[in-house]
């Protein structure tokens, strides 16, 4: 039944608002050509006008020329329209396809937000904040542990500086006699020299023959 009186499947779709864009410009196209068609008669008929005398076959010539220019306005006026089509189409086109854009941002951003609140409501922020609390308490009692390994037993707990700096000055002012009192013993010129030593040269050959008889 459906093959010979058809069904509702079988009806053409309604054409969509790119399918009427393209078919304004395919008539824009083709009313283009016309117009350019039309511009090659005209420029004929002028170039024969402008070789003819006034009269009657110059008459006829205008008269020509003067209906190519009526069709020619037409197809103008035709091809204004058409074009004001094209663009309020193509407008409309842009507007659905923000709105389209807008909407798929929408619908993006509401199943984000339910996201959200499905997640952040997994959190306790009570537990959260006992949690901080359990941390500090932690690294106090590990501060406290470190202070206690790191105690000394040789040292005196309660120590007086002032003894301290007493007993430092007292081994500096030490280094600096015994110190003194070395140097000066070196640098001191023995007491029995009464005159400068005489520097020994080589032997002559006389003292040397002396020396040896």
């Amino acid at each position: 039944m459906n093959r010979i009186f058809g069904s509702s499947a079988s009806k053409t779709s309604k054409p969509t608002l790119q399918d009427a864009i393209n078919s304004t410009d395919a008539r824009i196209a083709s009313i283009e050509v016309k117009i350019k068609k039309l511009d090659g008669e005209l420029g004929r008929y002028k170039e024969q006008m402008s070789k003819l005398r006034n009269g009657p076959g110059k008459k006829a010539i205008e008269q020509r020329a003067l209906r190519v220019l009526q069709q020619k306005r037409m197809y103008e006026g035709q091809l204004s329209q058409l074009t004001q089509q094209t663009f309020n189409m193509e407008s409309a086109a842009l507007a659905t396809e923000n709105l389209r854009n807008t909407m798929a941002t929408v619908d993006a951003m509401k199943l984000a937000n339910k996201e959200m609140r499905k997640q952040y409501g997994k959190i306790d922020i009570d537990k959260i904040e006992n949690m901080h609390y359990d941390m500090e308490d932690l690294l106090e009692q590990a501060n406290e542990i470190q202070e206690s390994l790191g105690r000394s037993y040789a040292v005196p707990d309660e120590i007086d500086e002032a003894d301290l700096e007493a007993e430092l000055d007292a081994l500096a002012l030490e280094e600096e006699e015994e110190g003194t009192s070395y140097l000066t013993d070196l640098n001191k010129v023995p007491d029995f020299v009464d005159e400068p030593p005489v520097e020994l040269g080589e032997p002559s050959a006389k003292e040397a023959i002396r020396t040896t008889s």
